[in-house]
């Protein structure tokens, strides 16, 4: 199974499934965009074997992009993990102090945040499609943990995984008026005059969101494969029936 791995340390492995040629659906990891449903369960379950555990320890949510988030509890084990209507309902992003779990966002071009905390062990992720970007899905959950579960944005480090590229993220004067009323995103758009199209940096603009919660910038990664363009990718905007991959995160009980 093709995964790309960002963290995997004594206290957390993390990472995103890739698009595979040779796996059931190219290594689709989705629910609820799938030809045979068993065959997305048995990629997960592979998943699940690589990660030694069990695929109940996944929790997944039903994604709406909205800027939702939902704190992970034990009781929560095993949501959305083989059955859609178990998922955890309208959120878009997960986080947990509960080790062992394994929190999931899926996405085909929308931007997958990962985060781990090194001095309090809490976890998280985030699905943030432009949609999730301009209701500032990452930024409201940031401020949230610092507010509510006494966090210190110093102790945060951000994977930025795979997404659609600026290049390909063509998006016409509404969606740009969006991102031009967050008052930051400016320096990452751009216009190109012969096609009328306006070209974003979904990436850029949620690291940006990250430092306005006051993370610092070199704790921030982000992996600039596009998934348009790579064989790696599985790009919506290419292909509407296309499957989805998973990032996850799971902090390791000693």
């Amino acid at each position: 199974m093709k995964t790309k791995i960002c963290v995997d340390n004594e206290q957390f492995i993390a990472g995103t499934t890739l698009k595979d040629e040779m796996e059931l659906e190219q290594n689709n990891m989705a629910l609820h965009t799938c030809d045979n449903v068993q065959a997305v369960i048995d990629n997960r379950q592979h998943l699940a074997a690589t990660l030694n555990c069990d695929l109940q320890n996944f929790i997944c949510t039903e994604q709406t992009h909205s800027a939702n988030f939902h704190k992970v509890i034990l009781a929560d084990k095993g949501r959305g993990a083989e059955h859609m209507d178990t998922a955890v309902k309208n959120t878009d992003a997960l986080y947990t102090v509960e080790p062992n779990l394994v929190l999931c966002s899926f996405t085909a071009d929308c931007v997958p945040v990962i985060f781990y905390n090194t001095v309090n062990g809490l976890i998280g992720v985030i699905h943030s499609g432009w949609q999730g970007t301009v209701k500032e899905i990452t930024l409201k959950l940031f401020q949230h943990l610092l507010d509510e579960e006494q966090c210190r944005p110093e102790d945060f480090h951000v994977q930025i995984g795979m997404a659609l590229s600026q290049q390909k993220f063509e998006v016409d004067a509404d969606v740009y008026e969006k991102f031009h009323s967050l008052g930051y995103a400016e320096e990452f758009m751009y216009y190109q005059a012969e096609t009328n199209k306006y070209h974003i940096d979904n990436q850029q603009t949620v690291k940006k969101q990250c430092e306005l919660a006051g993370i610092p910038a070199e704790q921030i990664q982000i992996d600039e494969t596009c998934t348009f363009l790579s064989p790696d990718g599985f790009s919506y905007r290419q292909d509407k029936k296309a499957g989805r991959h998973l990032s996850f995160i799971m902090r390791k009980e000693h």
